[in-house]
């Protein structure tokens, strides 16, 4: 049996585990790599020192301190991942009840949000993605719960034609202000959404309106397409985007970083 000296570089990388190859693969360090190297300089000493840099990286991952440098652990940012979504979710289904308040409960709900943030190591480009995941955050319940109406009228609304109703008055920061109401094919009177249009004066007057099935929504007159909030739709789908890319990168360029060192190392 040949030494440990005399193993080419394709019988040390076939001793290792597939899965191990694949992994020195995905980082630029298979086959091809590593023969390249061995033809260099010193090139086996080289090889074998970055296969056992990986072996010890892979196998028994030594503790690093708090700060920069080392690998950047994935649970962490998983789960920072994980509460901002669950709480992007929670703060839009709350707009199902209470409307466009839901934006405090998104808000109360930002705070256990940062807490995990700041809870995950510092790593190259952490703080980054820390202030990012919050603006992202923000972003989304502030524009989504206002919005959330909207959204949902387009996808489950149901244009139907309504009757003007007698509006209603309320005093708001010394002001008396008109909301506008319309009487349903069944006899209910809601409130509209918005006032688009001067209903004072027609009521009796029937008009297009986009009704709930679910009576979760006022309705909103007009129809589908006059609803809006397509371009703040297309805001939050980036805003989701990047909520996802933010700790994902954080935990590529850590890992990238770690195995970068191991070439380094055998340099």
């Amino acid at each position: 049996m040949a030494s440990e000296d005399e193993r080419s570089v394709d019988e040390l990388f076939a001793e290792l585990p597939e899965k191990w190859q694949r992994s020195l693969e995905e980082v630029g360090l298979g086959l091809p790599e590593l023969r390249r190297i061995a033809a260099g300089p010193d090139g086996m000493r080289r090889v074998r020192t970055i296969l056992a840099e990986f072996s010890d990286a892979v196998t028994a991952p030594r503790p690093v301190r708090a700060g920069y440098g080392g690998g950047t652990p994935v649970w962490p940012w998983a789960r920072l991942l994980l509460v901002a979504v669950v709480a992007v979710v929670v703060c839009l289904l709350s707009s199902l009840f209470i409307g466009k308040a839901a934006a405090f409960v998104g808000l109360l709900l930002g705070l256990p949000v940062i807490w995990v943030a700041f809870k995950t190591r510092d790593s190259r480009g952490a703080p980054a993605a820390r202030y990012v995941t919050a603006a992202v955050y923000l972003v989304l319940v502030l524009v989504g719960s206002y919005f959330a109406n909207a959204w949902y009228l387009q996808l489950r609304g149901v244009e139907q034609t309504v009757t003007i109703a007698t509006p209603a008055h309320q005093w708001t920061h010394g002001t008396r202000e008109t909301y506008c109401r319309v009487r349903l094919r069944d006899g209910s009177v809601h409130e509209v959404i918005d006032n688009k249009e001067n209903c004072a004066d027609r009521v009796g007057q029937t008009t297009t309106a986009v009704i709930d099935p679910a009576g979760h929504y006022n309705p909103s007159l007009g129809t589908k397409s006059a609803i809006g909030g397509v371009s703040e739709g297309y805001v939050c789908l980036a805003a989701a985007v990047v909520l996802v890319l933010a700790p994902v990168t954080v935990v590529v360029m850590g890992r990238r970083k770690r195995y970068g060192q191991a070439i380094g190392s055998a340099a």
